[in-house]
C-alpha cells in the first residue's frame, strides 16, 4: 500500500481528493480491512473470557448477582485510555505499539496458564488470577488505542461503514472464540491448555504485525513541539463539532441492553438450564447473530444509509425485545413456573437471546461509525486517535456502570422492578436522537 499524503488530512481536503474506479476502490479497501480483521479478532479474546466465561463460572460456584457483576471492575484500565492515547498517537508508529502490547498480551496468557480460575467453595476469584486479568486489559486497552489510530489513518469518510462493520464483527468474533467456545466445550479444553493456545495465538498475531508491509509503510508522526497540557486538551476535544451530543449519545444508549444481556442469562441459569447449554446460545448462538447484525449494519452505511435514521429504527425494534424478555421474565418469576426441556417458553426464551444480540450489533456498529465519523471532524492539529479514544472510553463507562451494578439492582429491587428500570433506559436514547446537530447527519 503506498503512502498516504498526510497523516491526519482534513475532511474538507479529503473530500476533493480524485475518486479511483470501483474496482481499484475495492482492493484498495480490501487490503486495508484484512489487516484490521486479523488485530481486531485477536483483541477480542480477553473481553469474551470475562464476559462469557466468568459469570457463569462464578455463578455456578454460588456467588450472588452482586458479587458477580463487581468482576467487571477489572475493566477498569478501557476507561483511562485517554491517559495514554496522546503518549501513543505522538510516539512511535502505530506498528511498534501494536507488536509491543499484542506480545505483552501473550505473555500475561501464559502466566494465567500457570495459575487455576476459583476452585469449588472459594468466594471468587483468586487475587493473582484477578491482577493477572487486570494486567491483561490494560495491555489489551493500549493495543486498542494503537488500533483506532491506525484505522483512522486508513480509511476514507466513504470507508467508515464497512470498516467499523469489519471492527465490530472481528471482535465479537474473538470474543465468542474465547468466551461461549470454552463454556460449550469446557470438558475438553483445560484452563491452562485454553490460555497456551491464546499466548500461542497473540505472538503468532505480534510477529505478523511486525512485518506487515501495511503497517511498516506508514510514516510516523513528529512529536508535537507544543503538547497540550490536560486541562486544555480536554477542553480542545470537547469543542470538535458534535462532540458533546456524542457523548451523551454513548454514555446512555447501552445502558438498559447491559443490563438486561448481563442479568437474563444469568437467571436461566438459576431456572435450570444448564453451564453447557446457556454458553452454546449466549456465547455461540447470540454472539454469531450479533455478528450478523453487525454485518447488516456495516452493508447498510455502505449503500450510504445515513445512521442517525438506521439508529433510530434499529433502536426501536431493540426496546420490543427487551419488552418480550421482561414479560418472559414477569412469568418465570411467579411461583410454579419452570423451563423444562423442549417446552415454547424455554426455546422462545433462548432465541430472544440471539435476537437482543442481533439487534445489539446493528446499533453497536452505527454507533461506532457515528463515533469515528465525530473524530475525523477534529482538526489536523488535535490527534484524531486521543479524541475517539475519549468517546470509546466514555461508551464503555456506560456499558460498565450498568453492567457492574446490574446485580445489586436485581438483589435489592427483585427481577421484575429491576427489569421495567432497564426498560424505561432503553427507551431514553431514542428521544435524545432527535436532538442529534446538523455536523452528523
Amino acid at each position: 500500500m503506498p503512502p498516504r499524503p498526510a497523516l491526519n488530512p482534513d475532511p474538507a481536503t479529503r473530500a476533493w481528493a480524485p475518486a479511483p474506479g470501483p474496482a481499484p476502490r475495492l482492493l484498495a479497501m480490501r487490503g486495508k480491512l484484512l489487516p484490521l480483521a486479523g488485530l481486531y479478532l485477536v483483541q477480542g479474546l480477553p473481553y469474551g473470557l470475562q464476559s462469557g466465561l466468568l459469570p457463569v463460572l462464578l455463578r455456578a460456584r454460588g456467588l450472588s448477582l452482586t458479587r458477580v457483576g463487581l468482576a467487571k471492575a477489572l475493566y477498569a484500565p478501557w476507561l483511562f485510555k485517554l491517559v495514554w492515547a496522546p503518549l501513543v498517537d505522538t510516539r512511535g508508529s502505530p506498528r511498534a505499539w501494536l507488536t509491543l502490547s499484542t506480545a505483552a498480551l501473550g505473555l500475561v496468557c501464559g502466566l494465567l496458564a500457570s495459575h487455576p480460575p476459583a476452585a469449588a467453595g472459594q468466594a471468587g476469584l483468586p487475587v493473582t488470577v484477578a491482577g493477572l486479568l487486570l494486567l491483561l486489559n490494560l495491555a489489551a486497552a493500549v493495543q486498542d488505542v494503537a488500533l483506532d489510530m491506525l484505522a483512522l489513518r486508513l480509511l476514507e469518510p466513504t470507508e467508515l461503514g464497512p470498516g467499523n462493520m469489519v471492527q465490530v464483527v472481528a471482535y465479537k468474533l474473538g470474543a465468542v472464540l474465547a468466551g461461549g467456545g470454552l463454556l460449550a466445550f469446557g470438558p475438553t479444553l483445560s484452563w491452562p491448555r485454553l490460555f497456551l493456545l491464546l499466548a500461542a495465538t497473540y505472538w503468532l498475531a505480534a510477529a505478523l504485525t511486525w512485518v506487515a508491509p501495511a503497517l511498516r509503510q506508514l510514516p510516523t508522526p513528529l512529536p508535537s513541539e507544543h503538547p497540550r497540557h490536560t486541562l486544555h486538551l480536554g477542553q480542545d476535544l470537547l469543542a470538535v463539532p458534535g462532540t458533546l451530543w456524542t457523548v451523551g449519545f454513548v454514555l446512555t444508549y447501552k445502558l438498559g441492553e447491559q443490563g438486561t444481556s448481563g442479568l437474563f442469562p444469568l437467571l436461566l441459569l438459576d431456572c435450570g438450564i444448564s453451564a453447557p447449554e446457556l454458553g452454546l446460545w449466549n456465547g455461540v448462538g447470540a454472539v454469531a447473530c450479533s455478528i450478523a447484525g453487525s454485518s447488516l449494519g456495516g452493508a447498510l452505511l455502505a449503500r450510504r444509509r445515513q445512521p442517525l435514521p438506521l439508529l433510530k429504527s434499529a433502536l426501536q425494534f431493540h426496546l420490543g425485545g427487551l419488552a418480550c424478555q421482561t414479560a418472559m421474565l414477569f412469568h418465570l418469576d411467579s411461583p410454579g413456573a419452570s423451563l423444562a426441556p423442549s417446552t415454547v417458553l424455554r426455546g422462545t426464551a433462548l432465541l430472544s437471546l440471539c435476537l437482543q444480540h442481533f439487534l445489539g450489533g446493528l446499533v453497536t456498529t452505527t454507533t461506532f461509525t457515528l463515533m469515528m465519523r465525530c473524530s475525523q471532524l477534529a482538526p489536523s492539529a488535535l490527534q484524531q486517535a486521543t479524541h475517539y479514544s475519549l468517546l470509546a472510553s466514555l461508551e464503555l463507562l456506560g456499558k460498565l456502570l450498568m453492567g457492574t451494578l446490574a446485580g445489586a439492582l436485581a438483589d435489592s429491587l427483585g427481577p421484575r422492578l429491576c427489569f421495567s428500570v432497564f426498560l424505561a433506559l432503553s427507551a431514553a436514547p431514542m428521544l435524545y436522537l432527535g436532538l442529534a446537530p446538523n455536523t452528523l447527519a
